[in-house]
């Protein structure tokens, strides 16, 4: 970007309803469309000064969006009833990886959050643990300058003695106490000592966040009368619960409309599993479509019926939480046609989101005596998808392209993926019922009989 746009970025600050913040409280690991969207959003209209410093862990594409621009970025929000933009203010610096450790260590710097995806914290998913067999991890713990979030992390947090939260923002469960341990267990290989006092609450996030089009660009430019590159594109909706446990202060964020609580585990699971894996369903048995909201038409029946039938009864809803009014929502918010939400998006690291979004919900049936039709059709239609993706956007795309490489019939692919212990676990692959149910939807699926 050059002069000219930052400035015309500044004139429209008449636009936003905050000052801009002077000082940096936060770090955020993983600055992309949904951190600016969401928590920074929140930060933003919290109104207490606090300043993010945003770290991009993979391309530096948000740092050539933002930095000539001092951080400022626009939202355009796509709802029923038309589109409106605003300016954000609360990113005063954007930073590649290599700043990570640095930043983390600052000791006035007192939150550090993340946004980067299941798969950037190269785990297995079924287990929870760190994957020692990774390759960036192997190279991080034999005495390189770390390059993964977890080593970066470690790396910063043995350098401070000033407490520090940090606060995973990730469709993880329990995801707060899954990155402590992640942290740790590093820090044990890598021969790393932190000591500086520690907090990891634990957070459910919920915004549709579809990937920014040049039409979104134009429509912003049109509200806005700038050009802003750094344009995010979401809905109306936007929910945060938070696990009210800080080493060293936060934000205002339940001025801006987040809830603070003693326990995020019920909201976590009912997002996860309703939201996220009704999401999933949609992106492997609507393939076909290339939007969530042209699925949804054909087959929101089956996504109606696997949150009420298989998902709705493994939650545990808080007090006064209306649960039927949010599935409801949530179909009402899928269909939205102004988000222009790609199914393929959704589609992306299949083998990280499985675990958290539907096998959980799978295990409760089975440990219920129950036959998790839906949720198992949601899994054939992945399982599909892995054997006839033109690209498989995966971490775990040579393994799993090469296991069904070795099956012919639609009982062998299921048979080589159940095998697939960093999906599956060891103990899926021994139910009956869930493999029965497997070959029965797949079959259908790779004849073109389904009704989907």
């Amino acid at each position: 970007m050059n002069t000219e746009r930052k400035d015309t970025m500044r004139l429209s600050l008449t636009s936003r309803p905050r000052p801009v913040p002077s000082s940096v409280g936060i770090v955020h690991l993983g600055i992309g469309a949904f951190h600016r969207a969401h928590q920074a959003v929140y930060t933003e209209d919290a109104g207490d000064g606090w300043g993010i410093c945003g770290i991009t862990q993979r391309s530096a594409t948000v740092v050539e969006q933002l930095g000539p621009q001092d951080g400022l970025y626009s939202v355009l929000e796509r709802g029923p009833e038309g589109a409106s933009a605003r300016i954000i203010g609360a990113v005063r610096e954007v930073l590649t990886g290599d700043a990570t450790a640095g930043r983390v260590a600052d000791p006035a710097v007192r939150i550090v959050s993340l946004t980067v995806t299941e798969k950037g914290y190269r785990h297995d998913p079924a287990t929870g643990r760190l994957r020692i067999d990774d390759p960036e991890i192997r190279l991080d713990l034999t005495g390189r300058e770390p390059r993964t979030v977890i080593g970066r992390l470690a790396r910063g947090l043995s350098r401070r003695e000033a407490p520090v939260t940090i606060l995973c923002c990730d469709n993880l469960s329990a995801n707060g106490a899954t990155l402590r341990g992640l942290v740790e267990e590093y820090a044990e290989r890598a021969g790393v000592k932190i000591t500086c006092e520690t907090a990891f609450p634990s957070t459910m996030v919920d915004r549709i966040v579809p990937a920014t089009t040049a039409a979104d660009l134009d429509e912003a430019e049109r509200l806005l009368g700038v050009r802003d590159h750094g344009v995010v594109v979401t809905e109306p909706f936007t929910q945060w619960v938070i696990e009210d446990s800080f080493a060293a202060g936060r934000p205002a964020w339940d001025e801006a409309g987040a809830i603070l609580t003693g326990d995020v585990a019920p909201y976590e699971l009912m997002k996860l599993r309703l939201l996220n894996g009704s999401h999933s369903m949609l992106a492997y048995l609507g393939s076909r479509f290339t939007y969530v909201a042209e699925a949804v038409d054909v087959l929101g029946d089956a996504v109606r019926r696997y949150m009420d039938e298989d998902a709705g009864p493994t939650l545990t809803v808080p007090d006064g939480f209306d649960l039927e009014e949010y599935k409801a929502s949530l179909l009402t918010r899928f269909a939205n046609p102004a988000l222009r939400h790609r199914t393929a998006q959704i589609a992306m690291d299949g083998s990280q989101k499985l675990p958290q979004r539907l096998l959980g919900v799978v295990r409760d049936r089975l440990a219920a005596g129950a036959e998790p039709r839906w949720a198992a059709l949601a899994v054939a239609a992945w399982m599909r998808h892995v054997q006839t993706a033109g690209e498989l956007d995966d971490p775990l795309a040579g393994p799993l392209r090469e296991a069904v490489s070795r099956a012919d019939r639609p009982d062998a692919v299921v048979d080589v993926l159940l095998a697939v212990t960093e999906v599956f676990g060891p103990d899926l692959r021994e139910s009956r019922v869930f493999r029965d149910l497997l070959v029965e939807h797949l079959t259908e699926l790779t004849s073109g009989g389904s009704r989907y």
